[in-house]
């Protein structure tokens, strides 16, 4: 299906379900000079054709107990696509793991990684990420504090 090429409206849309996902088709539809049943339409439509792929909550990961982020690249032993595939596998299953990309350079994999401590760390990487048969080599940075946490994506 090819993608149709979004309209200042769809972007507006877009802009406020990205600023406050919880607000309703009401409040969206005044806050982009829309009638309501449009507005609808065209939520609809977007989530249809994928360009909204879902909605969640943000959370406070300090709140949570989670105080450390910490990000792995990961090098891939014997590069092969079996290899890559099943260490993106493995990692998808790691609740800890909350997000990673394939990547080019010195890694093949960029995950970020929120645990409780130091030692949480340590612990997942003795006792998984360093028992995963297809890795070669992990490189880990800790981020001593967010600068920047916005997931909003720019519209073009």
């Amino acid at each position: 299906m090819s993608q149709r090429p979004l309209d200042d409206a769809d972007r507006r849309i877009l802009a406020e379900l990205q600023r406050d996902g919880r607000a309703t088709n009401v409040e969206i539809a005044a806050r982009t000079h829309q009638s309501e049943s449009p507005c609808l339409r065209r939520i609809r439509r977007l989530e249809e054709e994928g360009v909204i792929t879902g909605y969640r909550a943000t959370l406070d990961r300090g709140r949570l107990g989670l105080g450390l982020t910490v990000f792995v690249s990961i090098k891939v032993d014997r590069h092969t696509r079996r290899n890559a595939d099943a260490l993106a596998k493995s990692l998808d299953r790691i609740p800890e793991v909350i997000t990673c990309h394939m990547v080019s350079g010195s890694a093949d994999f960029l995950a970020e990684v929120a645990v409780r401590d130091l030692d949480a760390y340590e612990t997942l990487l003795t006792q998984t990420l360093l028992e995963l048969p297809m890795v070669e080599d992990i490189q880990s940075v800790f981020s001593l504090r967010p600068v920047k946490t916005d997931a909003r994506l720019p519209l073009p």
